[in-house]
């Protein structure tokens, strides 16, 4: 199982002052150094952590593909199409949003999805789509022609009770099932943690989670290459 490590939360914090510290381009290499497998950053539409900069930086100095998260706004695609980054990711984005909601709607969104994948693949990029455990979704993505899903582990994430989170694995692990039926290439991720995350690592057909805001938050008290080691050591435990 593949590591994304995605630096948007090291980008927050430099934000929050408007300081050039921390640089989520030296939490990329960092992370490539620990063992990580690419770097994930979402550059959004109102700019409040990752910067151009950033994600031009890292795809030249980390020495690991770069995962663009990013929504199907035309800047935004515009900007991707020319950096060619080795793969991009298209998540749904709310301005207001704290973090990322849910899945893509790709029966509601299907020609603004299209286009979007049209205009990337004609360079080069690898196109994921990032959506919720559900089987119509799934059957969407197939139509719009990818090969590389993202399971969206929010709500199992953010589960309260037992019950909640019994039927979220479920839902997941049924997905991922349906999903290698029609042979995708199978990441997850939103809301993984040093605690959830056993559950989902033994969920077999899940070939890469990208994690991020967990990672960076435990990077405080022990460091990045630290932070990164002890997540890559929960993935062993099968």
């Amino acid at each position: 199982m593949k590591l994304g490590v995605n630096v948007d939360h090291v980008a927050t914090l430099r934000q929050a002052r408007g300081t050039s510290y921390p640089d989520p381009v030296v939490a990329a290499m960092l992370a490539r150094h620990s063992g990580c497998d690419s770097i994930v950053a979402h550059l959004r539409e109102d700019r409040r952590h990752i910067q151009e900069r950033d994600v031009i930086l890292i795809k030249e100095t980390a020495k690991a593909p770069l995962n663009l998260e990013m929504s199907t706004n035309k800047e935004i695609v515009a900007f991707a199409k020319d950096l060619a980054p080795y793969q991009s990711t298209l998540v749904p984005e709310k301005r207001q949003e704290l973090t990322t909601e849910g899945g893509l709607d790709l029966i509601k969104n299907h020609n603004k999805v299209k286009a979007s994948i049209n205009k990337l693949t004609k360079v080069g990029i690898r196109m994921s789509l990032f959506i919720d455990p559900v089987k119509k979704q799934i059957k969407a993505a197939k139509d719009l022609g990818v090969d590389i899903i993202e399971i969206n582990t929010g709500k199992f994430s953010e589960a309260k009770s037992q019950f909640s989170l019994a039927k979220e694995l479920r839902k997941i692990k049924e997905a991922v099932s349906f999903a290698k039926k029609m042979n995708f290439f199978v990441a997850a991720g939103h809301g993984l943690d040093y605690e959830n995350i056993k559950q989902i690592v033994k969920i077999e057909g899940i070939e890469e989670l990208n994690i991020g805001h967990s990672i960076i938050c435990r990077s405080v008290y022990v460091g990045i290459v630290s932070a990164i080691e002890e997540m890559l050591n929960l993935f062993k435990r099968k």
